[in-house]
């Protein structure tokens, strides 16, 4: 099984005063139990470190880069990937989304992934099917 994981999934699991922590480390558990691949984007992880620093500093910063970057599956944005989630984004004609988002999706679709480790709706509307605690 592979297994994209966002941003939106990254923060609750590190912050444990964050409403999702409970729900986002029964999730990362399960998929590790199940040996999934899990896979996310440079866009992600940039994303990632700027929240997590921003929101819980340094510390988070180093735990994240040592126990959770290891594990995963990077793939990089290139400019085909990039043009893509630019194209999509202004195809949308709305702001709610990002081009880190856009080219997540795109990346998705390519790589037939059609699981997703997030706390955002984004993922479901875009036909998506969202890991959930059980």
């Amino acid at each position: 099984m592979r297994v994209f994981v966002d941003t939106s999934a990254f923060l609750p699991l590190l912050n444990r005063s964050d409403e999702d922590h409970e729900a986002a480390s029964l999730i990362w558990a399960w998929l590790r139990s199940e040996r999934a691949t899990l896979s996310c984007t440079n866009y992600v992880l940039l994303e990632s470190f700027a929240l997590l620093q921003n929101r819980l500093g340094m510390e988070a910063i180093k735990g994240f880069q040592e126990k959770i970057v290891p594990l995963l599956q990077v793939e990089w944005i290139d400019l085909s990937l990039h043009q893509s989630g630019v194209a999509a984004l202004l195809l949308a004609k709305q702001g709610r989304l990002s081009l880190v988002d856009y080219t997540s999706f795109v990346v998705m679709q390519r790589l037939d992934i059609d699981t997703v480790f997030a706390f955002d709706q984004y993922f479901a509307e875009q036909g998506f099917t969202v890991a959930r605690a059980s």
